[in-house]
């Protein structure tokens, strides 16, 4: 088992950094996020200060297993998400459900997928920057708190403007 791991948002990026870092670094990918709002329940408690319900969703699961079982045999687990808020929330949520050990666990960024950009970011690792992750968390409340009570408003009312389409895009909750 390779010492280091190194958790990426896409499996292409995966495939490439690997071959950069060599054979004490496994690199795996998240498939994007790991963790949402559930989809069938507004998901946020707005008598608890609008906090958030995550969860893992059925189809993520397998992915996180496996992400925990080779972290779990990992010296050092590398954060190497995108540097945006969403890329921030992805690395955070890794940290959360997988239980990462902040001792062995570091957050790293880098903004081309090129041998010495992936080493330098390994040379500079940084912290979680929780201001981003707030605020994607902020954007995520606010869009389910508006989309789950105006969508079905609008779909009615366009499916009445529009009765010969005969759809509704609405999931049935």
């Amino acid at each position: 088992m390779a010492k280091n791991l190194v958790i990426v948002e896409s499996p292409a990026k995966a495939k490439t950094i690997e071959k950069f870092l060599g054979k004490d670094f496994k690199v795996e990918s998240s498939f994007g996020h790991i963790a949402d709002l559930p989809s069938k329940e507004l998901g946020v408690d707005v008598e608890k200060n609008f906090e958030p319900k995550y969860i893992v969703d059925k189809d993520k699961k397998a992915i996180v297993k496996k992400l925990k079982a080779l972290a779990d045999k990992a010296d050092i687990i590398w954060l190497a998400s995108d540097e945006d808020r969403e890329g921030e929330a992805i690395s955070w949520h890794l940290a959360e459900e997988l239980k990462l050990d902040k001792k062995k666990t570091r957050r790293i960024v880098f903004n081309s997928i090129t041998k010495s950009a992936i080493q330098k970011a390994i040379e500079n690792p940084r912290e979680i920057n929780y201001n981003l992750v707030n605020a994607q968390q902020a954007r995520r409340v606010l869009d389910r708190l508006v989309g789950y009570e105006l969508s079905p408003v609008l779909w009615k009312k366009l499916n009445r403007a529009f009765p010969r389409v005969g759809f509704s895009p609405l999931p049935s909750v």
